[in-house]
C-alpha cells in the first residue's frame, strides 16, 4: 500500500470511529443514525440470512447490464459523432449542458413504454451514464497524437487496422475514464430508480426498511452499497491511474 493509501485508511479510519463515538455517547439519537458497527452487524446477518440475495443479485445485474450498454453505445455514439464535425458543433453543447436536466423526472415516460420492471431501471440508468462515456471517447479520438496518424498513413493502414492498433491503444486512458464514469452513474441510476421503480433489488429494500423504521436494516443495506461503490471504484482507479500514467510518457 503506498503512503497516501495509509493516510487515506487512518482518515477514513478516524471518521468512523468519530462517528461510533457521538452514536454511542447520544450526541447523534439511535432513531436517526446507527452505530457503525451497528451497521457492520446487520450487514453480516443480512449476507449470512440470505434474505436479500435475490434483491442483492438484481440490483448489481441491473448495474452491470446498465453499464455494458452505457459503454458500448456511449463508444459507437462518439465515433460516429467525432466522424461528423458538423453534426458534432450542434451536438457538442446539448452533451455539455446534458446533467443539467434531471433525468429521473423522465420516469413516467419510461414506466409507460417499458413498464415497471427492471427495463425501465436499465433505461433510466443507461441515460443517466451515457454521455460520460461519448464525452470521453470524443475527447480520447481529439487527443490522440498526430504523429501517430502520420505513422499511420505512412504505412498505408487500412482505417480498421489504424483504429485497432493505434487509435484504440492511444485512447484508453480516455476511454477508460468514461468507462469508469459510466459505471458510477449506472449504479447510482439503478440504486435511485429502484425506490420508485421496482417491488425488489436493494434500492426498494432501503425505502422498504425506511418505511417500516428499520433501522439496522437500512442502514446495513446502505454499508453494503457503500462497499461495493467503493471497492469497485478503488479497483478502476488503480486501473485507471495506469493508463493515465501510460498516456503522460
Amino acid at each position: 500500500m503506498t503512503r497516501e493509501g495509509r493516510i487515506r485508511l487512518l482518515v477514513v479510519a478516524g471518521l468512523i470511529g468519530i462517528f461510533e463515538v457521538l452514536c454511542r455517547s447520544g450526541v447523534i439519537a439511535r432513531t436517526v443514525v446507527i452505530p457503525p458497527s451497528e451497521m457492520a452487524r446487520s450487514l453480516w446477518q443480512i449476507l449470512i440470512s440470505g434474505a436479500h440475495n435475490a434483491d442483492i443479485v438484481s440490483t448489481f445485474l441491473n448495474v452491470l447490464i446498465s453499464s455494458a450498454l452505457a459503454i458500448s453505445l456511449g463508444f459507437a455514439t462518439g465515433l460516429a459523432i467525432h466522424a461528423l464535425p458538423r453534426l458534432r458543433a450542434a451536438i457538442e453543447p446539448l452533451l455539455a449542458s446534458y446533467y443539467a436536466v434531471p433525468t429521473f423526472m423522465f420516469y413516467p415516460i419510461f414506466i409507460v413504454v417499458f413498464g415497471v420492471n427492471a427495463r425501465a431501471i436499465i433505461a433510466i440508468a443507461v441515460l443517466l451514464s451515457i454521455v460520460a462515456m461519448i464525452a470521453s471517447t470524443l475527447t480520447g479520438l481529439d487527443r490522440i497524437p498526430a504523429v501517430l496518424r502520420k505513422t499511420a498513413r505512412v504505412f498505408r493502414m487500412s482505417a480498421p487496422v489504424r483504429a485497432l492498433l493505434i487509435d484504440l491503444p492511444a485512447a484508453a486512458p480516455h476511454l477508460f475514464t468514461g468507462a469508469k464514469l459510466a459505471f458510477a452513474y449506472a449504479l447510482i441510476g439503478v440504486i435511485a430508480s429502484e425506490f420508485i421503480l421496482s417491488g425488489q433489488g436493494i434500492g426498494y429494500s432501503i425505502a422498504y426498511a425506511y418505511n417500516n423504521f428499520d433501522n439496522r436494516e437500512m442502514y446495513g443495506l446502505m454499508l453494503l452499497v457503500i462497499i461495493v461503490a467503493v471497492t469497485a471504484n478503488a479497483g478502476l482507479d488503480a486501473v485507471d491511474r495506469r493508463l493515465q500514467a501510460r498516456l503522460r510518457r
